[in-house]
């Protein structure tokens, strides 16, 4: 890989970030928590204490291959998803999300309510003239690999910020997955805990380096740390109720 900058690690045209995950027992969350408010910003988006809610819709082929590759541990793959914030229409966004051994890349594109709208229903044509190469490589994809939603996953996100290194360390609590609907913005979408232990997910992001201090307070946590993946945990909660 070549073109290590300040913001990241490149790979052609794509910026990669270092991503850590952890299972995260309630027990441990306060303490961990409080130390964190000590060196970190909390993210400028949060909506109160508790940070802000985040639903996506998850898009898979007709053989479930993203789902699969995850399983089985695949070295370079990608999801498409698209995300609200605190189930407002005022931010949609088409996300690629991009797997390359331990680092990652987020591509977005915005979009709007009646685009969401075409797209949940199937009708991708006029993203085929875009300008955004998200939008266009997720329009091929639905042509040539017949992609259609798959999963809802559905929590809240405390996020804080540390400007050295440039790590964003989240904490994605009360996970749950869809039962009756695939419509993000179904105002009677019935949820189902996807969490069923006393844990949430944390999640460590940062670009060439981890701070000493950012560290320090992980070291406890290294026998938790695992490949973690809500879309694959929302996708086995939601087969015990129907096959999607």
């Amino acid at each position: 890989m070549k073109g290590i900058q300040s913001t990241g690690i490149q790979l052609g045209n794509k910026r990669l970030r270092h991503e850590l995950k952890y299972y995260l027992r309630l027990s441990h969350y306060e303490p961990l928590r409080q130390k964190l408010r000590l060196i970190a910003t909390p993210d400028p988006y949060s909506v109160s204490e508790e940070g802000y809610h985040i639903r996506s819709l998850y898009f898979d082929d007709y053989h479930d291959t993203a789902l699969y590759e995850k399983n089985y541990g695949v070295f370079q793959r990608k999801k498409y998803r698209i995300r609200i914030y605190n189930k407002s229409d005022t931010v949609i966004k088409m996300e690629r999300k991009s797997k390359f051994g331990g680092y990652i890349c987020k591509e977005s594109a915005s979009i709007t309510r009646e685009e969401y709208e075409r797209i949940f229903a199937g009708d991708v044509d006029f993203l085929r003239e875009t300008e955004s190469a998200v939008l266009r490589d997720f329009y091929l994809s639905c042509k040539n690999h017949l992609f259609r939603p798959r999963v809802i996953t559905d929590y809240v996100r405390e996020a804080y910020l540390v400007r050295e290194g440039n790590v964003r360390i989240t904490f994605d609590k009360y996970l749950k997955a869809n039962v009756n609907s695939l419509d993000i913005f179904d105002e009677h979408i019935m949820m189902v805990r996807a969490i069923h232990q006393p844990m949430m997910i944390m999640e460590v992001k940062y670009d060439q380096f981890l701070p000493f201090n950012i560290r320090h307070l992980l070291q406890n946590l290294s026998n938790q740390r695992s490949a973690i993946s809500k879309y694959v945990i929302c996708r086995e909660e939601t087969k015990k109720y129907h096959n999607l």
